[in-house]
């Protein structure tokens, strides 16, 4: 049995400098006590992509537009060729219906509703196809140009049908033979098929078959490696 040593006597101690007996700061920014700093890191997925300029969207949407009114030219060739026509006689004093209980101008509506309906739901397709992630601009672009598209096919069915001049026409056949009256729209709600198709089938598929949001994945450094779990005190 030895007896203490004297304080004179004793091994030194080892000597720690205050940067290393200072707890660390954690990688993420946060004080040793849990407490985060100012402003505080949002956590972000990996794999996550930067939101697109702004400026891109709009030349985006811009493209879409154009591109779907000029789509619109084809929708007025349909018209043409599908609508049934309304014939027309004159008897030499005023034009008059061949048969006035027809119904040929409810159906020139209904043909140019059903190319509507058909048109929104390939433009919109396609449009799902180039750009899948969508954006305002985009959908904004699609819905405007379905409209002008609409507009665009009305006015070439009309232009390139059979003349409004119903007198010159009439005139020019004769007294007594039938002609072809001109291509109209009856009803202009016609106009709104597109661009409603449009947006309901790109909405769906957006909604089916559209890119999902990453999970954010949280950085749990400050609280520490997790706990082993616990069985309860052992008898």
């Amino acid at each position: 049995m030895t007896a203490p040593l004297p304080p004179s006597h004793q091994p030194p101690s080892e000597h720690v400098p205050n940067d290393a007996a200072a707890p660390s700061t954690p990688p993420n920014g946060d004080t040793p006590g849990g407490h985060a700093t100012w402003p505080p890191a949002p956590p972000y997925a990996k794999g996550e992509e930067a939101a697109p300029d702004t400026a891109a969207e709009v030349r985006q949407g811009a493209a879409i537009l154009l591109a779907v009114a000029v789509v619109g030219i084809a929708l007025g060739l349909l018209w043409l060729w599908l609508a049934p026509r309304t014939p027309l006689v004159s008897d030499g004093r005023s034009v008059l219906l061949t048969e006035s209980e027809a119904e040929h101008a409810v159906g020139a509506d209904g043909v140019f509703v059903l190319l509507g309906l058909g048109f929104g739901a390939l433009s919109a397709l396609a449009v799902f196809l180039w750009h899948r992630r969508g954006g305002v601009a985009v959908v904004a672009g699609l819905a405007l140009g379905g409209v002008l598209g609409s507009v665009l096919g009305w006015g070439t069915g009309t232009l390139l049908g059979p003349t409004h001049d119903v007198v010159a026409r009439a005139r020019a056949v004769g007294e007594g033979v039938p002609f072809d009256a001109p291509l109209e729209l009856q009803a202009y709600g016609a106009l709104l098929a597109w661009p409603i198709a449009a947006m309901l089938v790109h909405l769906a598929l957006t909604a089916l078959f559209g890119p999902r949001d990453p999970e954010p994945e949280w950085d749990l450094t400050p609280y520490g490696p997790p706990l082993p779990p616990h069985d309860g005190p052992r008898g």
